[in-house]
């Protein structure tokens, strides 16, 4: 699955991923592959990618998440 971070200034990450741990308003989730269509709210945290390169940390102070057809869009 392909994840986009975007900030207001910049792209922090493109690229394939295996699974990403986001730090939700309600509480930390995980998007795996082929995972249900969602959109969330996501608070201040790090936000955990894991994919074949191996594994990356971003801090967040909050932001949306989208995951549709296997893409997810974080704007934070």
């Amino acid at each position: 699955m392909t994840l986009e971070i975007l900030t207001p200034d910049k792209s922090l990450f493109n690229g394939e991923v295996e699974s990403v741990l986001l730090p939700g308003s309600s509480g930390t989730f995980e998007i795996l592959n082929n995972h249900a269509p969602i959109v969330a709210r996501l608070k201040a945290g790090t936000l955990k990618v894991r994919s074949k390169e191996g594994n990356q940390n971003f801090e967040i102070k909050g932001g949306i998440v989208e995951m549709l057809d296997n893409k997810i869009v974080v704007l934070a």
